[in-house]
Parts: C-alpha cells; sequence; structure tokens
C-alpha cells in the first residue's frame, strides 16, 4: 500500500513548476489530488496545463481531479472547497498553498529599486501569492479542524529571510511564514499542522529562462537565482513533491507545526531524493556555501560535510542583503 493511498490533497497553481511537481509526487505516493490553474490546455511551450499535470499524477500512480480556478477570486476558491466538501464528504488531508502569479512582474521590476516600479507590482506578488494562501486556508480549516487532522503547506522561500528579487516579493514571503506560524498556534489542539516551506534553488520553466534572460549568475548575492553551466545544486519540481508527500505521511508531522521547513533538509531526514537520485545540499549547508562561493569546489562538492551553518553568519555571507 502507497502511504498517502486514500489521502485526499490540494495543490492550488499546479499547471506547472512546483505545483505541477508536488502533484506529482502525491501521486506517486498514491494519494487523490485536486489540481486547480487557470489553464486547462496547453497553448505554448512553457504555460503548462491542467491536462498535462493531471496525465502525469495518473501516470505516477495517483488520481488527479483538475478543477479550473482563478485564485485572486475569492467566489472560485469557495466553489473549489465546496466541490471537495461535496465529492469526499469533507474529507481533506492536504492543502499546498502554491498558486503564484507574480513571475511576469519580477521579471519586469529585476533590478530596478521599488519606486521605479508601479504599486502594482505589490499586489502582482502578494494577491495571488500571499492573500490567496489564507483564503484557501481559511476553507481548508473548515473543513480539517471538525475531523482533527489535516497537513496545510504554504510554500515560501528564502527571499523570507534575504533580500532576493524586491521588496514586495521579500515582504510576502516572509508574511507566508508568519502566517503559517500563526495559524500553527490556532489549528495545533485540533491536530492540523501549518508549515512553511522552502525550496532550494527550483529548476522550474520559468526559473530555468528567467535566469538566462537575466543573467542572474552574475549576481553574486542572489543565491536562489543561481545559475551556473552545470546548474549547480539546483532542485527539480519533483523533489518537494516528494518531501511533502513524506510530511504527509508522517504520523508525528504535528511536532514541526509553526516551523520552516528546507526541503533539502528534510529529504535528507526522509531518505527522499529527486530525479536523479541524488539529494541537492540545503543552501544554509556547507555543503553549499563553501562551493558557492568557491566554484572550483563544486566538482568536489560531495567531500564537503553537509552540517548546516548558523543563520548570524549566513547573513553576512551568502544570504546576506545587498549594502549600501
Amino acid at each position: 500500500m502507497k502511504p498517502l493511498e486514500g489521502a485526499i490533497a490540494l495543490v492550488t497553481g499546479a499547471t506547472r513548476g512546483l505545483g505541477k511537481g508536488i502533484a506529482i509526487g502525491l501521486g506517486e505516493a498514491g494519494a487523490t489530488v485536486y489540481i486547480t490553474g487557470r489553464t486547462v490546455t496547453a497553448s505554448s511551450e512553457f504555460t503548462g496545463s491542467l491536462e498535462e499535470t493531471a496525465a502525469a499524477v495518473e501516470q505516477a500512480g495517483g488520481v488527479a481531479i483538475s478543477l479550473p480556478v482563478d485564485h485572486s477570486d475569492d467566489d472560485q476558491v469557495k466553489a473549489l472547497f465546496e466541490q471537495i466538501q461535496t465529492d469526499q464528504g469533507g474529507q481533506l488531508d492536504l492543502l499546498v498553498n502554491n498558486a503564484y502569479a507574480g513571475v511576469p512582474a519580477l521579471k519586469q521590476a529585476y533590478g530596478k529599486p521599488f519606486w521605479e516600479s508601479e504599486p502594482a507590482f505589490w499586489d502582482a506578488c502578494n494577491d495571488v501569492g500571499l492573500r490567496s494562501h489564507y483564503v484557501a486556508s481559511v476553507y481548508a480549516a473548515r473543513l480539517m479542524v471538525p475531523r482533527q487532522r489535516g497537513l496545510i503547506c504554504t510554500l515560501s522561500s528564502w527571499g523570507g529571510l534575504s533580500y532576493i528579487f524586491g521588496v514586495p516579493y521579500g515582504v510576502g514571503k516572509a508574511a507566508c511564514d508568519r502566517m503559517a506560524a500563526d495559524m500553527a498556534v490556532e489549528l495545533k489542539k485540533y491536530q492540523v499542522a501549518s508549515l512553511s516551506i522552502w525550496p532550494g534553488i527550483v529548476g522550474t520553466e520559468f526559473m530555468t529562462q528567467f535566469a538566462a534572460e537575466m543573467g542572474l549568475g552574475d549576481k553574486a548575492s542572489d543565491a536562489q537565482a543561481e545559475s551556473s553551466p552545470a546548474n549547480y545544486n539546483w532542485e527539480t519540481p519533483l523533489l518537494t513533491g516528494r518531501v511533502i508527500a513524506a510530511l504527509s505521511a508522517d504520523p508525528n508531522v504535528l511536532r514541526r507545526t509553526g516551523q520552516v521547513q528546507i526541503v533539502a533538509e528534510l529529504a535528507r531526514e526522509y531518505g527522499v531524493v529527486d530525479t536523479d537520485g541524488q539529494r541537492p545540499a540545503s543552501l544554509r549547508s556547507l555543503r553549499f556555501v563553501l562551493p558557492y562561493a568557491m566554484p572550483g569546489l563544486r566538482q568536489y562538492a560531495g567531500w564537503v560535510p553537509d552540517l548546516e551553518m548558523p543563520w548570524p553568519l549566513l547573513l553576512l555571507g551568502p544570504l546576506g542583503s545587498p549594502k549600501a
């Protein structure tokens, strides 16, 4: 029996990238996965679609249920959860808050100070990507609390700790972390866990294109956007999916509630590997930091101890914000 056989999961924003990889990882574990997005059928090379993700989930061994949803529309989100309520008799074991609509705005604003972008840059980053996560969590909690079980994973990033893609992005990710922590306080007595999930450098379709177009490999301060010819220490979206599947199957997941959880560190703990059978290092591991700072060592990274460095030391170095 697969570890998530009989489990009901929802992954928002699952047409491509992290959402697609997470849905496939849950499918591998045997879950029934509701997937949402705005694109039903692919229309370009990088668009992705619900049809493609559903096919990949089914191929991985899960059951996929596709529902077109615009997560900027609260009524559509409410209808989504009403559908789950009807279909599954109120069962929802896992919500993955992943929907994000800010990538085009991030590309347009990259390299500019915040005052040179229109104020709408904030909404592009934090309407679908922060507020929508809260709305989905409200409706998910209404299903999970009566059953006294469930897990809410909110996708965030290292941008919640360190400057990466500008002010609205960083504030939004820090808010995701705080939202997950504060929801955990109120949910814990109902046996529902809430976590913030930090992937590493993920080679999504948009990230790969974005890195190439923006030349991010030349920005030493942008650790998450590192783009070397060998894609040094990149993860695939599937690794995050496999890690979230392991979390959802963990009977003791409540001990982690309210915490930021780093995908690479959880992968090591749960014995999860990426598609190539390898396990990337955490961005706070000496195994990543030392070869990142000294590219000549990258071919020997496996010999460097996989030890987490103290946050204050990281913030003084590779994760530090640019100093005026």
